[in-house]
């Protein structure tokens, strides 16, 4: 509700639970919660809420964009990831799961009611944005060797393919992590790598 959400309903096994003034709230059973909810063990309460419409993207501070991430959980982190530092568009390839995933908004904590969440052609709005463009490669300069711009496009790619080659054309910058450790070590979860990398950008 503080976020700016209309609320369709709350439903809850225990009237006691919390006072929502005028906030519809209805009592239902603990067996009808659990139908209504995605999770195997919901937490008593459930709020359904209508979706937000999608807003404009302002190009004022860093953007971060994500092509063809697949994974809920991942895609819930780095939704996460922008609403804690401060990255406040988050730019998804129309091939990203869908936002709305119950799995992707469990992830979120709460964060996707202050992360405006777009679907766009990225490729189009790449090119219009007039912003530098920082893509995230295994072979990447390490992100703290550069002098960041104080506002540009932080690229992520697919867990398995990373970006997409229509996309990386159009990377002015090549950024990537270092690894200090074993080189047959894993790559980073996408997620991690997003947070390494906002991390850099926002310290910069």
């Amino acid at each position: 509700v503080h976020a700016g959400l209309r609320v369709y309903g709350v439903y809850t096994a225990d009237s006691l639970t919390f006072n929502l003034g005028d906030v519809p709230q209805t009592l239902v059973s603990e067996t009808d919660l659990k139908r209504m909810s995605a999770l195997k063990s919901p937490n008593g309460v459930l709020g359904v809420f209508h979706k937000p419409p999608e807003g404009e993207i302002v190009f004022t501070d860093w953007i971060l964009a994500v092509d063809q991430v697949s994974d809920p959980g991942n895609l819930g982190t780095i939704i996460r990831l922008c609403d804690w530092f401060g990255i406040p568009h988050l730019l998804c390839s129309p091939d990203t799961v869908d936002c709305f995933n119950p799995k992707v908004l469990q992830a979120t904590m709460g964060s996707m009611a202050r992360v405006n969440v777009v679907y766009r052609d990225l490729p189009k709005i790449l090119e219009e944005s007039g912003l530098p463009i920082y893509g995230a490669f295994m072979d990447g300069r390490p992100m703290g060797e550069s002098d960041l711009p104080g506002k540009g496009i932080l690229v992520m790619g697919n867990e398995a393919h990373g970006i997409a080659p229509w996309i990386e054309g159009l990377c002015d910058y090549r950024i990537g992590i270092p690894q200090f450790g074993s080189p047959t070590a894993e790559s980073l979860n996408v997620a991690m790598a997003t947070a390494i990398l906002l991390h850099e950008i926002r310290r910069a």
